[in-house]
């Protein structure tokens, strides 16, 4: 249930080890897509592998689900204006498999979650299908790939499986096992659950702690990368490397899932949330300030490139980036025309005109290098032009 940057990679492993796989999603143009074969996500190697599991007729997509042995779901699990995680699409995914769940059927959550969804979506599944009491298996498995590099962490990493009794993590376990090749992990559904958002809280944190050093550094007049590189020297020391912030579906949402349900204990976790959006904002600052300045000098608004807009490097993935947040903020009130946006992972983009990396930095006055996408870094440092670099573009510089 879900076939997007998650599920479809899931349901085309899975088809391509002989499982013959339903991908359900409520969008009908990605089933049409994937019905002929393609994706409609940038992801390596995962054109070829769709195209071969459709021609095997092991994956199937369609818009509504049907009945089935398995059911997985794999949904968007955004968070409110209030930073309170929203699992109505769980709940949704959940409510439209309700009919169509048998004895024996085996229901597993990957989707991020909340601690205690599982047991909330075991409740309404019961309470909806009360005969299926005690004769369905639910478990909760969270995903844990990299984006660029799903196809090879989705049956390679570990994965830590939590039912709800004994008997769903082993049935959930033994469905895994037919294409994981990791070690597979039982615990319960909510330490599952829990792992998931510590894991990436854990991130953020110490993401939060190289972005706040990239702040005392630059009031210091010091070179963050050079710093961090000899504190790293430490033979007990791994700090991170700063950007422009934090983004993406997982370390940008997960802490918030722990922070709304345990506020008062949770302090730093919320307190790194803090410091990674504030990087954001503090990087558009940064570039207005720079704006400002080039108009006084120069007596008119310079061109500004603004380099990459995904969440992180050499990916197409725009949510929660903070990139696009920065580039959002600091076009406003400036005249559109002046700037030159770039996303090299991207062929168009609904809001912004886009434009080749190599022509925006020839053309720019002032060079904004938010995301460290492999291409910029053939670019060659250019005295004559304001570069402000928030991703280590030109570290030595």
């Amino acid at each position: 249930m879900g076939l997007g940057y998650i599920g479809l990679p899931t349901a085309i492993v899975a088809a391509d080890n002989g499982i013959n796989v339903i991908g359900v999603d409520i969008n009908p143009h990605v089933v049409e897509t994937v019905n002929k074969g393609q994706i409609h996500i940038v992801e390596p190697g995962l054109q070829e592998f769709c195209s071969r599991v459709i021609a095997k007729g092991t994956l199937k997509a369609q818009t509504v689900p049907e009945e089935s042995d398995v059911y997985l779901i794999v949904v968007p699990t955004p968070f409110t204006g209030n930073h309170e995680p929203d699992i109505s699409y769980v709940e949704a995914a959940t409510r439209s498999v309700l009919p169509y769940l048998k004895e024996g059927d085996l229901y597993i959550i990957e989707s991020t979650s909340p601690v205690g969804t599982t047991d909330k979506m075991a409740n309404l599944i019961f309470s909806g299908r009360p005969e299926l009491k005690d004769k369905l298996y639910i478990a909760y498995c969270p995903e844990r790939v990299l984006p660029g590099n799903v196809i090879y962490e989705l049956v390679h990493n570990d994965r830590v499986i939590g039912g709800i009794n004994e008997i769903s993590t082993e049935r959930a376990v033994a469905f895994y096992s037919r294409f994981v090749k990791g070690a597979l992990h039982r615990t319960n559904a909510r330490t599952a659950e829990l792992c998931k958002l510590t894991e990436n809280s854990s991130r953020d944190v110490q993401i939060a702690f190289a972005n706040e050093l990239s702040l005392i550094c630059d009031k210091a007049g010091i070179n963050v990368w050079e710093l961090i590189a000899l504190a790293n020297k430490h033979p007990r020391v791994n700090i991170l490397q700063p950007g422009s912030g934090v983004g993406g579906h997982c370390i940008a949402v997960d802490p918030y899932f722990i922070t709304a349900d345990f506020p008062m204990e949770s302090r730093l976790i919320g307190k790194a949330r803090e410091v990674n959006n504030y990087k954001a904002f503090w990087c558009a600052e940064k570039t207005q300030s720079a704006i400002k300045q080039f108009e006084l000098e120069h007596g008119r608004e310079p061109v500004v490139a603004l380099m990459g807009l995904a969440f992180k490097p050499n990916i197409d993935d725009l949510r929660e980036s903070p990139a696009k947040y920065i580039a959002t903020k600091v076009m406003q009130g400036h005249n559109n025309s002046d700037f030159l946006i770039v996303e090299p992972n991207l062929s168009e983009h609904k809001v912004f005109k886009l434009t080749d990396y190599k022509e925006a930095y020839e053309k720019a006055d002032i060079v904004v290098f938010l995301v460290a996408h492999d291409p910029f870094k053939t670019l060659p440092w250019r005295e004559d032009k304001v570069i402000l670099d928030f991703c280590g573009i030109f570290k030595k510089n």
